[in-house]
């Protein structure tokens, strides 16, 4: 009894406060959650939906993941710390007699910040090895140039949102019919003067 009377007492003391995406996302409210102190929730990883976030539901399959950065009053405001593809979804799109090129890949972009990529190609049918190397080459000068062009900001709107998988599509289909393209992985490797911020579930 004591021990359960201390944990009511513990919960009681807690009190809620409210959790924003970072601008790149608009800075809309994403949820709440409870902490007994504000500095317990910096470093906390919050995971949203982009379905949730944009309020499309044909979306939701794509996981966006944030962490606490600054706590201000009741509100605590996140940073992008990477996504993931729902596993499901991946499977869902893989079809027999046709090749699945994954590449992983760390970029760096204009203002010096370092994101792990993993981008997947779906091809139409079978393609040759020659085939698989050549698109690979093109998808990785790809990833790097756009990444030394935009911001960190930028970048990751880009990879999120669509834009950088319908430009890999373009550069792939010269060499052989593709069916679909996706930014399966993004993972914030650190932050200038600061320590990497590994995305829940990539260890």
């Amino acid at each position: 009894m004591p021990e359960k009377t201390s944990s009511v007492k513990e919960w009681k003391k807690k009190a809620w406060y409210e959790l924003y995406a970072p601008s790149m996302f608009g800075g809309t409210k994403i949820g709440e959650t409870l902490a007994s102190d504000p500095q317990k929730l910096l470093g906390r990883k919050v995971e949203v939906s982009l379905g949730d976030l944009i309020q499309d539901v044909s979306r939701a399959y794509l996981k966006l993941f944030f962490q606490v950065t600054r706590v201000d009053g009741e509100k605590a405001f996140t940073d992008f710390v990477g996504h993931d593809l729902a596993q499901h979804f991946l499977r869902s799109q893989v079809r027999r007699r046709a090749t699945k090129i994954t590449h992983i890949l760390t970029v760096k972009t204009k203002d010096g910040r370092e994101i792990q990529i993993t981008v997947v190609v779906m091809t139409v049918r079978k393609i040759s090895r020659s085939q698989v190397r050549v698109i690979r080459s093109e998808v990785v000068n790809l990833l790097l140039t756009r990444a030394s062009e935009r911001t960190f900001d930028q970048f990751v709107q880009e990879a999120v949102l669509g834009k950088l998988s319908a430009d890999v599509y373009k550069v792939a289909k010269k060499y052989c019919p593709i069916r679909r393209v996706e930014i399966q992985k993004t993972e914030v490797l650190g932050v200038p003067g600061g320590e990497a911020a590994a995305v829940p579930g990539s260890a």
